[in-house]
């Protein structure tokens, strides 16, 4: 830090001060070294936490990398604000007495979006003739730069007008039908209830909030109304998460996981805490191309008898981790089980943060190892995939096997790495299913990711109200995650499902899908084209 107390400057001499000023200043430029280290070191950090955060875990590494990502928000926001200062002092000064200074490297700055709309800003100089001779000026070249501004969201009212009209013969009165309405009779348009919806489940923004948001943008919308609104809209969007649960049931491998949510016990004013799953359909790794999906289910307990309702009709690979709920379910043979890499891997690296050793070391590098056989063959056909783990994969996994069941021999009973050894040894058969057959994975980070929306809203809100609340949870998250496995904008796919989903056949509910209006999109674009 900067020395705060400063001698007596009328007292030294001029050699003095000038030591003094070059003591500052390079003071000075030790802090902003010091500083500009830090943020490197921290966002490799954040990097490295993000990596790591998966279902449950997440709890543990959510308040570190908060803090660290507050950390270099702030050192950042002070290197630039010395910057400016900088800029503005030497901008006050002769170009030939400035000092060279070396600003800090920014990242490659990203261009605009071409599809965002441009306001052309013309600046014309000040005179219509030379300053310096008065001669005529003759435009040879302009110079065009970009500045990103935004526009406040804004409310409008939309007026039905329904003219009437009479029959002059038979005073029949004639009159256009109401349009119809996201909600019957109800006052938003599917606009709005797209917005409330995406920022509760989306973004994890309480109606609480969105209301006193709502209420600084000059419209009164109470908490009881939104919710009353999300009420509505979940029942009008029932079906189309029928579908989508039926999409993904029907595959013959789907990703499985679970993560714990707080739920107002009734009666009580206590918590409890309900569980919410999520079933994940994603073949593209694989290389087909059937539509990814996500559907969520809500239960009130972890029991194992919630899976097995959720499954009964499913008959395939469920990849997942080791769970006891699950076990149940492989029973008759029709469901088989496909062991997580990254969670045997994770058991290896907890320890290893901790107290690495040879043995961790070698694990983490041979699992490690594994993976990069995967990065290889990700979105090939499955054929291929199989022949290369066949290949490359089966002999180091038979090598890593043999040489877990020497390293279990050598430790000790008790060690927490022995256990991690016993748990893959005893799961062996499900974590190598995945060589002999191209569409399965090699662990069930597709699950994973889809809880991650669970677990940043868990931030946000302390529990959901009711185990209603749960369910109608369960069922959004499963249209705003399907909608983005589709590549769809949640926002924009509920606005175009609630503008039509009232009055469109439900035998023909499919077309509402996120998959197929995404296709729909595609197939306007190429015909625009």
């Amino acid at each position: 830090m900067i020395s705060a107390a400063l001698p007596d400057l009328d007292a030294l001499d001029m050699e003095a001060l000038k030591a003094l000023v070059i003591a500052q200043h390079s003071e000075l430029l030790d802090q902003r070294k010091s500083n500009a280290q830090e943020i490197e070191h921290l966002k490799l950090v954040i990097e490295k936490y993000r990596r790591m955060i998966f279902g449950r875990k997440s709890e543990k590494l959510t308040g570190a990398l908060e803090q660290l990502e507050f950390r270099l928000e702030e050192l950042e926001t002070e290197q630039a604000a010395d910057e400016a200062a900088q800029a503005a002092t030497e901008a006050t000064q002769p170009s030939s007495t400035r000092a060279d200074s070396k600003r800090r490297s920014r990242p490659a700055r990203k261009p605009l979006p071409e599809d965002l709309p441009r306001e052309v800003v013309n600046h014309l100089p000040p005179h219509s003739c030379c300053p310096d001779c008065g001669g005529a000026l003759r435009q040879f070249g302009e110079d065009v730069s970009e500045q990103l501004e935004r526009i406040p969201a804004s409310f409008k009212v939309i007026r039905h007008v329904r003219p009437k009209f009479a029959c002059a013969g038979c005073e029949s009165v004639v009159e256009a039908p109401a349009p119809a309405r996201p909600i019957d009779r109800g006052l938003p348009g599917p606009g709005l209830l797209a917005h409330v919806l995406v920022s509760k489940y989306g973004d994890h923004l309480p109606l609480y909030r969105q209301s006193q948001i709502y209420a600084r943008e000059g419209v009164d919308l109470d908490r009881s109304t939104l919710a009353g609104w999300v009420g509505a809209a979940s029942e009008l969007l029932a079906p189309l998460v029928d579908e989508i649960k039926k999409h993904v049931l029907a595959a013959s491998k789907i990703h499985a996981d679970d993560t714990p949510v707080p739920v107002l016990a009734p009666g009580n004013g206590k918590t409890k805490t309900g569980r919410l799953w999520t079933y994940v359909r994603d073949d593209r790794p694989a290389g087909l191309g059937t539509a990814p999906a996500v559907w969520f289910a809500y239960s009130e307990d972890r029991k194992g008898e919630h899976p097995r309702r959720h499954l009964k009709e499913f008959r395939g690979a469920l990849q997942a981790d080791a769970y006891a709920g699950f076990h149940h379910l492989y029973g008759d043979g029709a469901i088989y089980e496909v062991a997580c890499w990254a969670h045997t891997r994770r058991k290896f690296h907890d320890i290893h943060v901790v107290h690495a050793s040879p043995t961790t070391t070698e694990a983490l590098a041979r699992i490690g190892a594994l993976y990069g056989i995967e990065e290889d063959i990700r979105g090939k056909p499955a054929k291929f995939r199989s022949a290369i783990r066949q290949a490359r994969a089966k002999p180091m996994l038979d090598q890593l096997h043999n040489w877990m069941e020497k390293m279990l021999r050598s430790l000790s009973t008790k060690s927490e790495t022995a256990g991690a050894i016993r748990y893959a040894l005893s799961h062996w058969r499900a974590l190598t299913r995945y060589v002999d057959d191209g569409l399965l994975e090699i662990d069930n980070s597709a699950a994973e990711r889809a809880l991650r929306a669970v677990a940043i809203g868990r931030k946000n809100y302390l529990f959901m109200g009711a185990d209603s609340g749960g369910h109608r949870a369960a069922s959004l998250y499963s249209l705003i995650g399907s909608a983005k496995l589709s590549g769809l904008d949640p926002a924009f796919y509920l606005r175009t499902v609630l503008a039509t989903i009232a009055e469109h056949p439900i035998n023909r509910i499919e077309q509402l899908l996120p998959w197929n209006i995404a296709r729909s999109l595609q197939t306007e674009s190429s015909h625009a084209a």
